[in-house]
């Protein structure tokens, strides 16, 4: 069995990690491409969010490099998510593609029911094999975020900002190469030192907060590598969520870590207070928490069309007038072009820091950001 599955941001170390421990080969899909996203727009529906677009172009990618097994996520309710696996199923085998689907049904299922459908992958391992497995994609998983929050911090205050993205990037490859738990420790300590240890500028920072869905905010190439381009601006982005959380909360039903969620869906109540699919309650929410926590502005972000998202985007304006935090929503397909967004970011920005009463600064807008 080759094994492969949708890439999405960082979370493809952790994965990988997961899969090796469950006796799998692995045949992860390349980063998302300009020949990714070709792919993807070429076999599937035209009215499809960029999400299931990508995720079409990762499979094909992966299964021409060997793959005959595709792990993929499912789920229930309004958003569309939910029935991405059939219908990708349907396309690829309607391309002849030789390939088994195996659907993990992810939103709030039980730590049981998880392990059971993992062990059930890795047909050769023992119920503790398994749970081993878990435990040691979990570690990768927060060392990798540390590392992503660390960046977030560092980035906007760093004087080079290319030395401190280069030492983010090398830290990422150590850890996905590391073995064990004690050199994921290390070399996540490492890294981490290296980055609090660059000289910093002194310059005013903008904080924003990222907020919307998730995919769209933990794949850099379907947001044009947004967080980063405000890093280079000296804003702080601090995400509203991450991919921990999502498991925490989702997949592991909130044992591991101490969740946010009642408290995020509390803020929310009083403009959007009942669920609407995605992350749209969770947008709502996280963008009142931002603005009591003095947060210079919030930004919106999610696939063009995403239902979950629009239903946030109605409320937002009600919520920056009462809380007092300025909001800007930008929706991404295959037709979004990186200087259009760029440019509305850096008038974002600009307003803001001229509210701050401080100096705007552009900067050269990064070479691989477009996709």
């Amino acid at each position: 069995m080759k094994v492969t599955f949708p890439h999405m941001g960082n979370a493809h170390i952790p994965i990988k990690a997961l899969l090796k421990g469950l006796r799998l080969e692995v045949i992860p899909p390349p980063p998302v491409s300009k020949k990714t996203m070709e792919l993807g727009v070429k076999y599937s529906p035209e009215f499809a969010c960029l999400p299931l677009k990508i995720n079409m172009g990762n499979f094909i990618e992966a299964i021409e490099a060997g793959a005959d097994t595709i792990v993929m996520a499912g789920g229930w309710g309004p958003c569309r998510f939910g029935y991405y696996a059939q219908v990708e199923r349907d396309i690829l085998q309607s391309l002849d593609y030789d390939f088994r689907m195996i659907i993990l049904e992810a939103p709030d299922s039980r730590l049981s029911d998880l392990l059971k459908q993992l062990k059930a992958l890795g047909e050769n391992v023992t119920f503790w094999e398994a749970l081993k497995a878990i435990k040691f994609a979990w570690y990768k998983l927060n060392a990798v975020e540390k590392l992503e929050k660390q960046l977030e911090y560092h980035l906007p205050r760093a004087a080079n900002k290319e030395r401190a993205e280069k030492i983010f990037d090398e830290g990422l490859e150590q850890i996905d190469r590391a073995g064990d738990r004690e050199a994921v420790y290390r070399l996540a300590n490492q890294y981490l030192k290296k980055l609090q240890d660059q000289p910093g500028h002194g310059k005013p920072i903008l904080r924003i907060g990222l907020v919307g869905e998730i995919y769209t905010i933990l794949e850099p190439a379907a947001n044009y590598y947004l967080a980063r381009y405000m890093g280079r601006l000296n804003a702080e982005v601090t995400c509203s969520i991450y991919m921990s959380e999502w498991v925490n909360d989702h997949l592991l039903g909130g044992w591991i870590k101490r969740s946010r969620h009642g408290e995020i869906i509390n803020c929310a109540s009083p403009y959007l207070n009942y669920w609407v699919g995605g992350h749209g309650q969770e947008t709502v929410g996280y963008t009142v928490d931002f603005a009591r926590k003095k947060y210079d502005g919030v930004v919106q972000i999610g696939p063009l069309t995403c239902m979950p998202e629009i239903v946030a985007q109605s409320v937002l304006g009600k919520v920056s007038e009462i809380e007092g935090i300025p909001c800007m929503s930008m929706y991404f397909d295959e037709h979004s072009g990186q200087a259009g967004i760029y440019t509305r970011l850096e008038a974002f920005l600009d307003m803001l820091q001229r509210k701050s009463c401080q100096p705007f600064r552009s900067v050269d807008r990064p070479a691989n950001a477009s996709i």
